[in-house]
């Protein structure tokens, strides 16, 4: 009966088994999230690039809802500004997706 006891409350503390997921959202910057126009720099793909390169602000993915950093900071540049589908893993805390692949979404 002790031994039980102790599976169920260790397996209480186990960590929850990490699934990837589809998000689908636009690619934009975590400094100007879903409005582009406070920097006057048009189109939208070309503000966001210039945020990240210039301002050091980071990928992320705007859902219509929330916005989420992307963890991969190379594979979100030649989708700056598109609508698409990554594959990933959300930390909720965060709100950092670990990306597994971004396509364009149909």
């Amino acid at each position: 009966m002790r031994f039980l006891l102790c599976l169920l409350v260790t397996g209480m503390y186990l960590p929850a088994v990490e699934e990837n997921r589809n998000f689908t959202g636009v690619i934009t910057d975590d400094m100007c999230k879903k409005n582009h126009t406070m920097m006057n720099i048009t189109p939208d793909a070309k503000c966001i690039r210039t945020c990240v390169s210039i301002y050091k602000s980071k990928y992320a993915l705007a859902d219509g809802k929330d916005v989420y950093r992307l963890s991969d900071q190379q594979m979100p540049e030649k989708f700056a500004g598109q609508k698409v589908v990554v594959t990933g893993v959300l930390y909720e805390k965060t709100k950092i997706i670990k990306v597994e692949s971004i396509r364009p979404a149909k």
